[in-house]
């Protein structure tokens, strides 16, 4: 075989080799496409237009207006709606694509708390959003538009409350973004691109002003006269819970008595003014405050504390143990991490020992174990003399002794003087994040 035959073999080899390669990959992402993860379910099959409805045209694009038509009515407008959306949204190769002459494609059912997932990409000059409970709206633009000026994700419609993006995280018009939007209550959060572009802002009511936002609704992917693609589209939905606050009829017997009475503050002191109760939930509120230390009104020494805690995406907080009275949780006494530590927050900087659980500074926890942000975590605190243990969704994530952790020197390399301490309060210490408790209990084992 000559040389030049030979080389040409190879080439042929290379390209071949090249093209097989790209097409195992795009068999592979084609076999996760429209695949949910654990926990959420497809609002798109990746194959049809199931599950979603066209977006009736003015004035019933307003929830409210819409919500006072005539079942008649309603059923006809939206059978011209779906007729519209047929015609200009179609799926193409496991994306929802829009031709930009038609109307926003919505979600057949309404939804209250969730999380989502949803791929997006535009062209040249493109302009669309995310609507959520039927409201404007997660922007989505191309950036080098002459009205743009800063990245997508922002709550474009906002006038009170934040309306732009933190920063620019949107990646070349052509290529796919990944949005992950929180709505809990009237907050948002939007992450793009893994980088937080809205940190937990209240969402504004659009339509009626002096309003809060509605409590469900439809999400919509609008259309603003641009060619769109969508793929991906996931939900978690988020349920609202009541605190019970109850005993059970062992912890009774064994001695434990209820710390939240579930109606007010009684039997806490501190910063109650950054604290609320509703619904029998102790809520950290950012609105309020929500910085500083919450304390119960006695002090314990030897205890078994139980208690339900929900995390809001990012939120920051802590359970102050045999710590003094407007004493610093972390040192005069002890505080172990009440933290959303998988948060983009928190990436790239973060220790060990400042995961959720850890004892600040001194102990890490075990990782794993936290549920999903807006999904409640049951936690038990057991302290006796210098032995710490914690278990997290019936996990033991902590079981440390306090004297060997700190011999000859803690993990912070600080001086901890808490640590040496028998007895004090025990509180939340706020961080400015919105964080939810419910059914706090206490066995004292002085």
């Amino acid at each position: 075989m000559s040389k030049l035959t030979s080389r040409s073999h190879v080439l042929f080899t290379l390209a071949f080799l090249a093209v097989a390669l790209a097409c195992l990959a795009c068999s592979t992402e084609a076999a996760g496409l429209n695949q949910p993860p654990e926990g959420f379910k497809a609002l798109f099959n990746g194959k049809d237009l199931a599950g979603w409805k066209g977006l009736l045209k003015r004035p019933y694009d307003n929830p409210s207006k819409r919500a006072s038509l005539a079942p008649e009515e309603l059923k006809k407008l939206q059978k011209e709606a779906d007729e519209d959306m047929r015609a200009h949204w179609k799926v193409e190769d496991g994306a929802l694509v829009f031709d930009g002459k038609g109307h926003s494609l919505c979600t057949a059912k309404d939804y209250g708390d969730f999380e989502m997932l949803v791929d997006w990409k535009i062209e040249k000059g493109g302009d669309s959003g995310i609507y959520l409970r039927g409201s404007p709206q997660v922007q989505i633009w191309d950036t080098d538009r002459p009205n743009a000026g800063v990245g997508s994700g922002g709550l474009y419609n906002n006038k009170k409350n934040p309306s732009k993006p933190k920063k620019k995280a949107d990646k070349p018009v052509g290529q796919w973004n990944t949005f992950r939007i929180f709505m809990m209550g009237e907050l948002v959060t939007v992450i793009l691109n893994d980088e937080i572009v809205v940190d937990n802002v209240v969402m504004e009511n659009y339509w009626e002003r002096d309003k809060p936002i509605y409590p469900t609704g439809q999400i919509e992917l609008q259309s603003h006269g641009s060619t769109l693609y969508f793929r991906n589209v996931f939900i978690r939905q988020i349920q609202r819970e009541k605190g019970t606050n109850r005993l059970t009829r062992q912890e009774r017997q064994e001695g434990f008595r209820r710390m939240f009475n579930g109606r007010n503050l009684t039997g806490w002191e501190g910063n109650t003014q950054g604290y609320a109760v509703k619904d029998g939930i102790m809520i950290c509120d950012p609105s309020l405050g929500g910085k500083g230390d919450l304390y119960a009104a006695d002090e314990y020494g030897d205890f078994i504390m139980r208690f339900q805690f929900r995390l809001t995406p990012g939120a920051n907080n802590g359970l102050a143990i045999r710590v003094p009275f407007n004493g610093h949780a972390a040192y005069d006494g002890m505080e172990l991490q009440i933290l959303d530590h998988d948060s983009p927050r928190y990436r790239g900087w973060l220790k060990d020992y400042q995961h959720h659980g850890s004892i600040y500074g001194v102990v890490p926890a075990k990782t794993g174990f936290l549920k999903p942000v807006g999904e409640w975590n049951v936690q038990e605190v057991t302290a006796k003399g210098k032995q710490i243990t914690i278990k997290l969704n019936g996990a033991t994530i902590v079981d440390a002794n306090l004297q060997k952790a700190s011999t000859p020197r803690t993990l912070d390399g600080k001086d901890h003087p808490g640590l040496s301490r028998a007895k004090g309060r025990i509180g939340f210490a706020g961080h400015g994040d919105r964080v939810e408790f419910r059914n706090l209990r206490i066995k004292s084992l002085d």
